[in-house]
């Protein structure tokens, strides 16, 4: 999906961005200012997980300084794809930002979708947790592209969702085409596992399926396969070579206008939101892999043995050639941390 009018929709969204009373000429905002934030999620309507948690941030936020600070919500496509939104965050046209850091700005940020970085739940919400190594590592690399991370939204490991046929090994799923997201390195993991990769964005899979230029979707969790996809895809696979989550984002600049008592507000609602989906995520991802099957959907988990081989292929080809992107440093820390394979 892209803007109608570039024109139009900047100018649209900056009437919507963060906004002080009349009159106001201060560099840092006092906490008597009425102040109007636009916050957007890139996956999502508004009854969806990501949908409902930006709502509620907006909700908390708006009781917690009694009205005077208000946010604008935006929903999945309501005003741009995943790239189009983070590049208005950057711009400071939105304050507030649910989705995938995307890695145009700067590729040490793929090191979020590096594969098989960790391997089963607890490891994956302590890795990726507000306090874990992960956020350690990406942190300094958002503050050098002017955006405050506040922290994650955990959804659970990816896999493979596809229609007629299926594969749990590189072999099997040679001339299988799956859509991946744009985002480096997971065009290269899907390539990696056996697959060939279609880079294709979110609101063009649907259309991609249906006519065959893919044969499915890769690197979700099965809530987004089965909610969309459902009608045209027959199994899920779970590969589990990505642990998908999304970032709360915030513009360094609308951050750092902020004075520590208005910062503590938005800080503390997000941390609630954070909090609730770090406790909830494993439960809500087993119950929709439960619906799925319910409804039709072949769920299958690779053997032993398949999952081994595909952690084995995809770290030496994808990790090695990660280092280039991400740096020594960053591999480092990596290499430190990942999860061992049992």
């Amino acid at each position: 999906m892209t803007f109608k009018s570039s024109i139009k929709v900047a100018s649209s969204i900056a009437a919507v961005s963060v906004v002080a009373t009349l009159g106001f000429s201060a560099s840092t905002w006092a906490s008597d200012e009425e102040l109007r934030f636009t916050i957007a999620t890139e996956a999502g309507d508004r009854e969806s997980p990501h949908g409902l948690a930006v709502k509620r941030i907006a909700d908390i936020v708006e009781e917690q300084s009694d009205g005077r600070i208000t946010m604008n919500v935006f929903y999945q496509d309501e005003i741009g794809g995943p790239q189009e939104l983070f590049d208005q965050l950057i711009r400071g046209n939105i304050d507030l930002f649910l989705g995938w850091p995307q890695t145009s700005y700067d590729e040490r940020l793929g090191v979020l979708q590096l594969p098989y970085l960790t391997l089963g739940w607890d490891e994956a919400l302590e890795a990726y947790g507000t306090d874990g190594w992960v956020s350690e590592v990406v942190g300094p690399i958002l503050s050098d592209i002017g955006l405050e991370y506040l922290g994650p939204f955990p959804e659970g490991f990816g896999g493979i969702a596809t229609a007629e046929t299926y594969a749990t090994n590189y072999e099997d799923a040679r001339g299988i085409k799956l859509r991946s997201q744009p985002i480096f390195p997971l065009p290269q993991t899907i390539q990696a596992m056996g697959f060939q990769a279609v880079p294709i964005d979110w609101s063009e899979v649907y259309t991609s399926i249906q006519t065959g230029v893919v044969d499915g979707d890769s690197s979700n969790v099965i809530y987004w396969d089965y909610t969309y996809f459902n009608d045209l895809l027959d199994y899920f696979v779970h590969s589990k070579h990505n642990f998908s989550f999304y970032t709360f984002l915030m513009n360094q600049g609308s951050w750092n206008a902020l004075d520590e008592e208005d910062r503590g507000i938005i800080a503390g609602a997000v941390e609630v939101v954070v909090n609730e989906q770090f406790e909830n995520a494993r439960e809500e991802d087993e119950r929709w892999i439960q619906t799925a099957q319910e409804e039709g959907m072949e769920y299958i988990v690779p053997s032993d043995e398949e999952m081994a081989a595909w952690i084995e292929r995809v770290r030496e080809t994808v990790w090695v050639e990660a280092e280039e992107s991400l740096g020594e440093d960053v591999m480092n820390a990596v290499r430190e941390h990942a999860s061992e394979p049992q």
